[in-house]
């Protein structure tokens, strides 16, 4: 054989074993590629088994210890892990909890327009005479700490509200109506430090602007009147007493209100503590020492436990600080800039004055984080795109993005982001991402606004296991992840 015919031989074995390297290297970056692509995607998503979307009958305190000064155990209103669970015959359904919880957006919508609906009603002048007409719960997915009142000291469970500014509980003799609480109703009459508020104080006028109606006079004692927008109501003295946080800090002459008629379910709690933004409020009253600093953090289920600080000491180093907005000027509510959100780790295309048509703020006690409709509608679709593996639900209420879990041990969900001024961009808890019904009804916990003028709220259901810290002073609001379980 010449080498004519050897050579085209050779070559065509040795093109062939070119070909099967490049192949094979080429099926070695194709792997990597396929590879790093399924760790990116893995990497965005959420994955828990579905058992532990549902909160257990037993109370499971969080690891952390409240090792820090000035720390109080939250608990979620109607769990096990609060004193006020035995009226288990008032446990509102989750759909009546998104009813209630409408209530309340309602009622901060026309706090922000400084429409008071029903204010006319609660001016007299004589606590006795006050109205009586039936309310309903202020919000239902509220969460609860408990702090001494008086001397000697009495323990009160109360709804901790970042939206509301001025501390009240019920209190003997109720002179008109007290709903049904689970702790005994606070007497002044055995309370040492105890005092009445007179009509001339200076401090009375203060009324106006934390409960948004006048103040009033029944036998010269100062008389606040405070109704909320589902006309849930407490009217009463205004007074003074001796509040006890922790054994270490006790603050004299604490104003609040002394409630002798008092209308709503409020989920069986004592009042309200007020942690908004006016002069009246628990923060403004303790500012000499707390500088308007504060933090908390809500427990990923109604099952465990948080914990409320007030003071910096708590303080996570991981935190990440936004500036207040300018929307909670004038108000009791804490302004926030909302600039993004992403699904999956991919940023939503949605434009900045979306965010900006509106304003946002961040609070407490409502359940469902409500947003623009454009913002929304971009999460929405988002959101279902990447889980289009799962058989949809029902919608619930105001939830219109619901998942039938029944028939699945685990799942896999895009995490989600939120962004805030200054570069901050808060996850999302696992927990945060659902609002559950039942397992076959499980709902993402976003609901859109009527219009992308209407204010934006960064809800309760959000702010799960993320330390949140106001910093009232400085004009600042930070987050850290993983602050509770």
């Amino acid at each position: 054989m010449g080498a004519a015919t050897i050579f085209p031989t050779f070559l065509s074995a040795y093109l062939l074993l070119v070909c099967l390297v490049c192949s094979l290297k080429e099926g070695y970056f194709l792997g990597r590629i396929s590879a790093t692509a399924e760790s990116h995607h893995l990497q965005h998503r959420h994955t828990i088994q579905v058992s532990s979307l549902l909160p257990s009958s037993v109370c499971s305190p969080a690891a952390q210890a409240l090792d820090k000064k000035a720390s109080l155990p939250v608990v979620h209103k109607h769990g096990p892990c609060s004193r006020l669970h035995q009226d288990k015959a008032n446990i509102p359904t989750p759909a009546e909890v998104l009813l209630q919880d409408e209530a309340r957006v309602k009622s901060i919508r026309s706090k922000l327009a400084k429409i008071y609906p029903g204010s006319s009603n609660v001016e007299e002048t004589d606590a006795a005479t006050l109205p009586a007409k039936d309310g309903s719960v202020v919000g239902s997915g509220n969460y609860i700490v408990t702090v001494g009142l008086g001397t000697p000291k009495k323990d009160l469970s109360l709804i901790f509200d970042t939206g509301s500014d001025i501390t009240w509980t019920q209190c003997q003799p109720c002179v008109r109506s007290c709903y049904k609480q689970q702790d005994p109703i606070f007497s002044p009459s055995q309370s040492s430090t105890y005092s009445n508020i007179s009509c001339t104080s200076t401090v009375c006028n203060s009324l106006a602007s934390a409960t948004g109606n006048s103040p009033g006079c029944s036998s010269s004692t100062c008389v606040y009147a405070i109704q909320y927008g589902d006309s849930s109501f407490s009217v009463g003295f205004f007074a003074k007493d001796t509040l006890t946080l922790t054994p270490s800090d006790v603050y004299n002459d604490f104003l609040f209100g002394c409630g002798q008629n008092n209308r709503g379910l409020f989920g069986g709690s004592a009042g309200l503590l007020g942690l908004g933004r006016d002069k009246l409020s628990l923060p403004s009253q303790t500012a000499l020492k707390y500088k308007k600093f504060f933090s908390y953090c809500l427990p990923s289920s109604a099952s465990s436990t948080g914990f409320l600080t007030f003071g910096d000491g708590g303080a996570s180093k991981s935190i990440k600080f936004t500036t207040l907005s300018t929307i909670s000027q004038g108000s009791s509510f804490y302004g926030i800039d909302i600039t993004g959100i992403s699904v999956g780790g991919q940023k939503l295309s949605i434009a900045a004055s979306v965010f900006t048509a509106g304003g946002a703020i961040i609070d407490s006690g409502t359940v469902i984080s409500r947003l623009p409709p454009t913002a929304y509608a971009a999460l929405k679709s988002a959101f279902r795109k990447q889980m289009s593996q799962y058989p949809m639900a029902q919608p619930l209420s105001i939830l219109d993005t619901c998942y039938d879990f029944s028939k699945y041990s685990s799942v896999s969900f895009p995490k989600i982001s939120f962004f805030f001024s200054g570069g901050v961009e808060v996850p999302i808890a696992a927990k945060g991402v659902f609002y559950v019904s039942s397992i076959s009804q499980v709902c993402l916990g976003f609901a859109g606004n009527s219009d992308d003028s209407d204010t934006g709220i960064f809800g309760n259901t959000q702010q799960k296991t993320l330390q949140v810290l106001y910093d009232g002073a400085a004009g600042r609001l930070g987050f850290s992840t993983g602050g509770c379980t």
